[in-house]
């Protein structure tokens, strides 16, 4: 049930993923590096935004802002070098039609509290979690040396972030509830990627 620790505690070594990134998004997102840019600069863009919608909406939850705040500025600092790349390659941001990735776990988020601070916090490790994977298989695979070093750059924060969030979940939740809970969002998300979206998205 919901509880508060004073520290935040280094997240304990766990399986966040259900399953590993296709070869054939691989192929689809080498093929497309544009589009994976663009819709990498809007994925930094929304997650800056949850993290700043979360301390709104959890204004007096102690030790919540200390943690969302730097978050937020470092994945706007990552959103500004995204589209610095981009423009140095005559392009800028662009509408592009969102995959249903983000909508259905948004949309499993519980709506009442405490079980909705829960899974926002697991719903939002894990698509850091994934992204991390995904950038990692950008950083390996790209033939583009520019995006390679990108992509290589930005993996030791996306691996802190989902870590984060993962300790605020721990500081107030018994472990149990937190591991029974992510089990079943995972799963969930592992599903949702077990097709490939036809348009190449970070999370297609």
């Amino acid at each position: 049930m919901y509880k508060l620790q004073k520290k935040i505690t280094t997240p304990r070594k766990i399986t966040w993923l259900k399953s590993s990134t296709s070869q054939s998004w691989i192929k689809q997102a080498i093929a497309n590096p544009i589009e994976i840019l663009i819709d990498h600069a809007n994925c930094e863009r929304k997650a800056a935004g949850f993290a700043i919608q979360l301390m709104f909406r959890y204004l007096s939850e102690p030790g919540l802002a200390e943690v969302l705040s730097p978050l937020a500025r470092e994945e706007l600092e990552h959103f500004e070098k995204v589209i610095g790349i981009l423009h140095s390659r005559g392009r800028y941001l662009e509408p592009l039609a969102a995959p249903p990735y983000g909508g259905l776990l948004m949309k499993r988020i519980r709506k009442e509290e405490p079980l909705r601070m829960l899974d926002s916090f697991l719903v939002a490790g894990l698509i850091e979690a994934r992204s991390h994977e995904r950038m990692s298989l950008l950083a390996k695979f790209s033939p583009d040396d520019e995006l390679k070093n990108l992509y290589g750059e930005l993996l030791k924060s996306e691996a802190r972030h989902f870590g984060l969030y993962f300790s605020l979940a721990e500081q107030r939740f018994d472990r149990s509830e937190i591991i029974s809970r992510l089990n079943e969002l995972a799963f969930l998300e592992s599903s949702i990627l077990s097709e490939l979206h036809y348009e190449p998205r970070m999370h297609s």
